[in-house]
């Protein structure tokens, strides 16, 4: 899910192409999910920007608007997989593109999109909503453009770390976290005390902070209240700095380490050689280090710990000296094979079909066919069998 980061990259290619501008054509689809979910159409939608001129763009954790100059404004939300494009220009990050196909890279209006606009004027700038899995929202605020904040949803949101560093404070921090018992990965996900933190962003804040994700908030001393506000603070400030771009992000950042669980090849470390390890609770994931992140009271019950092994690395043998072959000497002719009998099928392999086609097929294994961990391999059945029936043919043509 695009969390503070992301969003605020997305805000500024709004502000770089589209404030100033007015917008002449806009295109919604009938989205039941993305605008019936707020109370809107995409018609209503199209409607309200035909003609608008954008004043603004702003932010607040994993919210973004539009403030045009008169209402209502489009306030949106990603969910896990939205993202705004702009024809023309690269507004994702590098692992975005990395999952398309290249097809759909210069696709317009590219695929999944839920809403898409052109400007007016000599340079039109074209700008499209896109979302595959229809999570995110867009709704439409009415209110005056400089109060869009006290309206919903935002109003109904916490602090964001970074627009709002006035407001977050640490003393804002402490009291959230006496007033509360829940583990502290819960608190930091809550978007009703921290605007914009998601399971990425709280995992590096726990990890530089050193604080174990399932410890309970209110168990804190001052020391590491503080320790993780200024962690909260540096995370946030500096993945908004870099737009949310992660080939910028430090090495040891916990970030470039964390997303290979259940995967082929994984990295189970950190450079420095501390193993990570996955925490499952109430069907929240995190990943920590646990020699670093050490419990220092009491955590949330029902933890299920999943460490991270590295996938071992290839080690090639040493190349044995070739054995010269040794021609075999010619049998005799009381010790050649009757011609009607085929000895090459008495190997452990079942017999290849006629057919090219089938043969090519057989060649590789069905995945049924892939012993699991435990039970005994099915090829061997199927070889044995393959065996009994070649040696009944073998019967046959020696009787």
């Amino acid at each position: 899910m695009p969390e503070i980061a992301e969003i605020a990259r997305v805000v500024h290619f709004l502000r770089l192409h589209l404030v100033g501008k007015t917008i002449k054509h806009v295109e919604a689809i009938d989205d039941a999910s993305v605008f019936g979910k707020v109370g809107t159409t995409g018609a209503k939608v199209a409607a309200a920007l035909t003609g608008k001129k954008v004043l603004s763009a702003g932010t607040q954790g994993k919210y973004f608007w539009l403030i045009l100059d008169q209402p209502p404004h489009p306030v949106m939300h990603f969910g896990m997989t939205g993202w705004i494009h702009i024809k023309g220009d690269r507004t994702a990050y590098t692992n975005y593109y990395k999952r398309m196909k290249p097809e759909e890279m210069d696709l317009w209006p590219p695929k999944f999109w839920k809403f898409h606009l052109t400007t007016e004027g000599p340079s039109p700038a074209e700008v499209a909503f896109t979302d595959p899995r229809r999570f995110g929202r867009v709704r439409l605020v009415d209110c005056p453009g400089d109060k869009i904040r006290k309206h919903s949803p935002l109003v109904e949101n916490g602090p964001d770390p970074v627009v709002d560093a006035d407001v977050f404070t640490e003393a804002y921090l402490r009291g959230r976290m006496r007033s509360r018992h829940v583990p502290i990965k819960a608190l930091l996900l809550d978007q009703t005390v921290l605007s914009g933190v998601g399971n990425w962003v709280a995992d590096e804040v726990l990890y530089h902070a050193r604080l174990h994700p399932e410890q309970y908030c209110d168990e804190l001393g001052d020391e590491k209240i503080g320790k993780l506000y200024e962690s909260i603070r540096y995370v946030c400030q500096f993945a908004v700095d870099q737009l949310g771009d992660s080939d910028r992000f430090p090495p040891d950042w916990l970030f470039h380490y964390r997303w290979g669980k259940g995967q082929k090849g994984a990295v189970g470390h950190l450079p420095s050689g501390e193993k990570l390890a996955f925490l499952t609770v109430g069907g929240r994931t995190s990943c920590y280090v646990p020699s670093l992140q050490k419990k220092s009271g009491h955590i949330a019950p029902g933890v299920k710990e999943e460490p991270v092994e590295s996938a071992p690395e290839e080690t090639k043998k040493p190349n044995k000296a070739a054995k010269p072959k040794v021609p075999k000497a010619e049998p005799r002719d009381d010790q050649k094979p009757k011609r009607n009998i085929k000895v090459e099928e008495d190997v452990d392999e079942p017999p290849a079909k006629k057919r090219g086609g089938a043969q090519k097929k057989a060649s590789v294994p069905a995945a049924a066919d892939i012993p699991k961990p435990g039970k005994p391999a099915a090829n061997g059945k199927v070889a044995e069998s393959g065996q009994r029936r070649r040696s009944s043919r073998l019967r046959g043509n020696n009787s």
